[in-house]
């Protein structure tokens, strides 16, 4: 980057918040996914006003703008896959104003979720999505991704709580979208267009959130299966009977027989474990708790316990969140986000978990699946020997025919992980008609294309591009010959 764009970046945030250093520009060219690729500066604004100088610089230079959070994207959003500038909101962490007798509170987007919930839960309120990085996760990118978690099914996604923000649009101005009020019906809801856009269409600089009161009791249910299929008609069947649960989580083998070797879990030796949390007046729970169980027994569960011990039900909710880091604990193996998350009709589950394993056993590779299964969201995560080109050509193979049978299904690329990189083929795929209307809005907005250049519909090719593991590849991240055959 030309020397003088940097002293410019220096002069708006100071120089300690500016670094071309080999060591930041390496940490912050990759995230969760598995995609890297070095940017060439890193700046951390504090104020909006900071942001709106940078982005006026950027698109006067043409310069790409990939803003990040906490780096827990398991897509590649954050990835500055065209270099430029990386604007990191780790120092806009304020928050602003918290007003429990009008519902909401505002936020800059650098706050992680469970501080906020921290702060929140003083006053018995709470935002309620619940992702499981919530621990270092940012509202910021959780409003630029939609993420969500296990209580979406009853509490609903990130875009159900934006009630407002401010954002920086590609051009340096500053708009204010949405309201602080609870209803809305003036014009167009441009604030929900940004939530999701995955950093395409402006810098959010603030958030106001719907919140809610927190929840008096749980309870949780878990039953255990000797057949995938008969865990997924228990989900659709507790959801039909009607009880909706407050979460409602499904594991597979792999994922089960991880936690238990990684953490010494207390769980049943099964093919499937489903996991139901209730919460209300204990009465209902009562109630539901009897009604679940009944359900599972009736579905063929072989085992089915009940706790409203909050100790006990912790326990359980953790080792439900440790799957991912139980997984990355498997010798010879690593566990890789291809697809990884998917959402499709609740009453398609049973389906879907089963052609799953029955295309892992065609490409003779591992695919872990587990979610947030009572609203259809289901992740999978592929276990391969990362050193071994082949592998990632019969996993690369195996993803195109996992989201061909999403698809099948009427389901979606995404639930809450979103698509940018990882993802941005078969998301083509899917919204082929609709593709134009994207395309025309990104260009109505960014018209210099600076805001995280190359993603979503921009992605072309194959997905197994700017790999941050060691494998076969070459040194300008495309694939070596041969490599990641699987994507038409």
């Amino acid at each position: 980057m030309d020397p003088s764009i940097v002293k410019e970046l220096e002069a708006i945030v100071g120089p300690e918040n500016v670094s071309t250093s080999v060591a930041d520009t390496y940490v912050f060219g990759f995230d969760s996914s598995i995609h890297r690729h070095k940017a060439d500066v890193v700046v951390m604004p504090v104020r909006t006003e900071e942001v709106s100088d940078i982005v006026k610089l950027a698109n006067r230079h043409r310069i790409p703008v990939v803003a990040r959070g906490g780096g827990t994207g398991l897509s590649g959003h954050a990835v500055p896959v065209k270099g430029g500038i990386v604007l990191s909101t780790r120092r806009m962490t304020k928050i602003i104003d918290v007003r429990v007798e009008d519902l909401y509170v505002r936020v800059q987007p650098g706050i992680i979720n469970d501080d906020l919930n921290k702060v929140l839960m003083k006053r018995n309120f709470y935002f309620p999505p619940t992702p499981g990085s919530g621990k270092v996760a940012t509202i910021g990118g959780m409003v630029a991704n939609n993420a969500s978690g296990m209580r979406a099914i009853k509490y609903g996604a990130t875009r159900d709580y934006v009630m407002g923000m401010e954002v920086v649009l590609p051009t340096g101005e500053l708009a204010h979208l949405g309201t602080r009020t609870i209803k809305n019906s003036s014009g167009y809801q441009l604030d929900r267009l940004i939530v999701g856009s995955e950093g395409t269409l402006g810098i959010i600089t603030e958030i106001t959130l719907r919140i809610m009161p927190v929840p008096g009791n749980k309870a949780l249910v878990l039953a255990a299966f000797d057949d995938l299929r008969k865990a997924g008609q228990t989900i659709s069947d507790v959801i039909a009977y009607p009880v909706i649960p407050s979460a409602m989580e499904f594991m597979d083998r792999t994922c089960i027989d991880a936690v238990i070797s990684a953490f010494n879990v207390n769980f049943p030796h099964s093919e499937a474990i489903v996991m139901i949390e209730l919460d209300g007046h204990l009465a209902e729970i009562a109630d539901n708790m009897e009604i679940v169980e009944k359900i599972a027994s009736d579905a063929g569960a072989i085992e089915v316990r009940s706790s409203d011990d909050p100790k006990e039900m912790a326990e359980w909710v953790a080792a439900r969140k440790a799957v991912l880091p139980a997984m990355s604990a498997m010798p010879n193996k690593a566990s890789v986000a291809l697809a990884d998350d998917m959402s499709v009709p609740i009453s398609k589950i049973p389906d879907a978990v089963v052609a799953f394993h029955e295309i892992a056993k065609k490409y003779d590779i591992i695919i872990a699946t587990y979610g947030h299964a009572g609203d259809g969201n289901l992740h999978t995560k592929f276990l391969l020997d990362v050193n071994d080109a082949k592998a990632w050509k019969r996993g690369e193979a195996a993803v195109g025919e996992v989201y061909a049978v999403v698809n099948s299904l009427g389901g979606t690329t995404s639930g809450e992980h979103g698509i940018a990189i990882t993802k941005a083929p078969y998301m083509r795929k899917e919204r082929k008609d609709t593709l134009a209307a994207m395309i025309a809005i990104k260009k109505a907005l960014d018209p210099n294309n600076i805001m995280n250049p190359g993603k979503l519909f921009e992605w072309e090719g194959l997905i197994l591009a700017d790999l941050r593991y060691p494998a076969e590849v070459e040194e300008d991240g495309h694939p070596a010959e041969g490599f990641g055959e699987g994507v038409e």
